[in-house]
């Protein structure tokens, strides 16, 4: 039975640091596809594959995704290969919510729960066409309000 990781974090809490620190030591990372335009030094097929809304509504009809969910008006997505072959995978608490008893029990589920402020500080650092810092913190709040479903938190800024 295959195994996988999930990273679950807020906006700028390190997921993709964490990501690079398990790829570079064999695992293999699953990207997700997304209907948002590229952000810049995003590469497609590296960083997300980047699809039309026909695209993804095509793939959503053939159940090609194990997953997909809105989020900034945008919608973003899991395939079934990936989640069936791949090991990392950076989700939202709901994306754990919805995983069967089965799947919990085969997937490691690491919190990274850094502080505000240095979320905000790395926020402030980066270029969101489209998005602003302000609405990604509120969307986090709303999204991790409750979440308790973790294996392991992780709370230093400095991992």
């Amino acid at each position: 039975m295959h195994k996988r990781i999930f990273l679950v974090a807020k906006a700028a809490s390190g997921k993709d640091y964490m990501r690079e620190k398990f790829v570079k030591r064999g695992f293999k990372s699953s990207v997700s596809y997304t209907t948002r335009p590229p952000r810049p030094n995003e590469t497609d097929g590296v960083d997300y594959f980047f699809i039309t809304w026909e695209q993804f509504e095509a793939m959503k009809a053939n159940e090609a995704f194990s997953w997909y969910l809105p989020f900034n008006k945008q919608m973003y997505a899991t395939s079934k290969v990936s989640f069936d072959n791949d090991d990392i995978f950076l989700v939202v608490p709901k994306t754990v919510n919805d995983l069967t008893p089965e799947e919990r029990s085969r997937t490691l589920v690491i919190f990274l729960d850094i502080d505000l402020e240095t979320r905000k500080d790395r926020l402030s650092k980066r270029e969101m066409p489209g998005d602003t810092a302000d609405r990604r913190l509120q969307a986090d709040e709303e999204d991790f309000a409750n979440f308790t479903d973790f294996d392991i938190r992780i709370t230093n800024n400095n991992f």
